[in-house]
């Protein structure tokens, strides 16, 4: 008997009539109405946070704000010493000079307050939604852009993170820009060359993001040719904006760096470190004499070389502890702001923040693994993949993953770690994952490649948030399957149609 194949039906929750596809949102009015709504909904929290909550910047933030104040001040990106009694100027690249170069901007305009920089963070904040919802309409329907944008207005973490002068927020902000370029832009060389900027600046608030010029790939237009072709055109363009900033660095540094000195730095950490995270490299840990940034960097990262391959097994085992340390707990925002306000920020208010943070980090990372499973839907697809569906979504429910919500010592890390390589299964009946969602679980995959050779820390899976929360939009969508209906089915069907009219 012949059969033909009739389009996805959609869930119980959505009978407009729509088909749900792949990039149902380019099909959709421009929703800009929308964006600029939710754009103002999340400027009023992170507006109130950056008033209210700003500080000294500690940490990290002391270092980013001191080298903006010195470009702003035309000193460049440096710093004084004192040789026999007298400053000296000496150029300095040890931390990525993007996030200080933004902050020099407008350090230039309005000043160097203390709020400035919080302010700053509250603007590029909202930028962060607004892409995001412009993204999340190239793979998903309008409704589940509208769930994604307004995840990221309202995530508290990114909303607290406003107060402190960090990097995270605004490479965040460049690298969903660079998916969403490239995506976006219709032909193949602008949408490389568009990617390719934003990518490249996103590279100079955070080098690892150039990991990310592969990942576009599978955010490209098939065929895959043309696709990887476009891949490594952005990844060369990226190139090619750093470039200058690469030459600044051989030409006033005792050698070359291609953005900063802290990769052997950050390397060594991770072959050392014990606990999976930060810990402060000294002299005995092997280099006790060092001449410029550049050479203790080379020198760091033989340290960290040397010990990798000196013990494999070792470095490997401490990979859990890493990713734990990026995934399973949300706490750096509470964390910073009472270390740069204790008075404000005492033990029991900063506890309820961080267990209050990590839960709802923890509860958005598993309604996002259910982007790789479809809603169990009869109707839309054979009887033998809404069962197999079902009893997934049913084996996640009843899952020790929810009981990780509660529980620090569970290795909650698991459930972002694996969710890419989840999403690669040949399921029966799985969602059909649009460019876009692939670029994200992308991204998330060289987010926990970078802290498992690394170190890792909270602060670090801030930069993949947005796509966790584009993801949990994504969850349990329609089937990509095609139920096979018998011809005669079809014909009776139009037959009554046409009976009744």
């Amino acid at each position: 008997m012949q059969a033909i194949e009739t389009p996805d039906q959609q869930p119980f929750w959505r009978r407009d009539g729509a088909r749900a596809r792949e990039g149902a949102g380019a099909a959709e009015p421009s929703d800009l109405g929308y964006t600029l709504a939710v754009a103002f909904v999340a400027l009023l929290p992170r507006l109130f946070v950056a008033v209210a909550w700003s500080s000294e910047p500690v940490w990290d933030g002391h270092y980013y704000h001191f080298g903006a104040t010195r470009i702003a001040e035309g000193l460049g990106y440096s710093e004084d010493v004192t040789i026999h009694g007298h400053p000296v100027w000496k150029p300095w690249v040890h931390y990525p000079v993007g996030y200080s170069a933004l902050l020099a901007l407008v350090y230039r305009v309005f000043g160097s307050g203390l709020m400035v920089a919080p302010l700053v963070n509250a603007v590029v904040g909202t930028l962060l939604v607004v892409v995001a919802h412009r993204l999340a309409r190239h793979g998903l329907s309008g409704s589940r852009a509208r769930l994604a944008a307004g995840l990221v207005a309202l995530h508290p973490g990114l909303i607290s993170y406003t107060a402190a002068v960090m990097t995270e927020q605004l490479a965040a902000l460049l690298v969903l820009a660079a998916i969403w370029g490239f995506v976006a832009l219709r032909r193949g060389w602008v949408a490389a060359l568009g990617g390719g900027v934003l990518l490249g600046l996103s590279v100079l608030v955070r080098p690892a993001t150039l990991l990310m010029g592969p990942v576009l790939a599978v955010a490209g237009r098939r065929p895959y040719r043309k696709a990887l072709a476009g891949a490594a055109g952005a990844t060369a363009v990226a190139v090619l904006v750093v470039l200058p900033w690469t030459v600044r660095n051989c030409r006033v540094m005792d050698g070359c760096a291609f953005v900063s000195t802290n990769a052997g730095w950050n390397l060594a950490i991770g072959a050392i470190s014990r606990t999976g995270r930060f810990e402060a490299l000294h002299a005995r840990d092997g280099c006790p004499v060092v001449t410029g940034q550049v050479q203790q960097d080379g020198c760091w990262m033989k340290v960290g070389l040397s010990r990798i391959i000196a013990d494999p097994i070792a470095w490997a085992r401490r990979v859990p502890k890493k990713l734990s340390q990026t995934y399973s707990h949300e706490s750096f925002p509470i964390n910073y702001l009472r270390q740069a306000n204790p008075e404000v920020w005492s033990d029991a208010r900063a506890q309820a923040g961080r267990d209050l943070l990590t839960w709802i980090h923890r509860l958005l990372t598993v309604i996002a693994g259910l982007c790789v499973l479809a809603f169990p839907n009869p109707r839309g697809m054979s009887r033998g993949a809404a069962t197999l569906q079902a009893l997934l979504a049913l084996g996640l429910l009843t899952s020790p993953v929810w009981a990780m919500l509660a529980h620090d010592d569970a290795p909650f890390y698991v459930v972002p770690a694996a969710l890419p390589f989840v999403a690669l299964l040949p399921l029966p009946g799985r969602p059909r994952q649009a460019p876009v969602i692939r670029a994200l679980l992308g991204l998330v995959a060289a987010t926990t490649l970078t802290h498992a050779v690394f170190f890792g820390d909270d602060r670090y899976h801030l930069v993949v948030s947005p796509a966790l929360c584009i993801l949990a939009a994504a969850a349990w969508r329609p089937s990509s399957a095609r139920r096979r209906v018998p011809t005669w089915d079809v014909e009776t069907k139009a037959l009554g149609s046409s009976a009744r009219a």
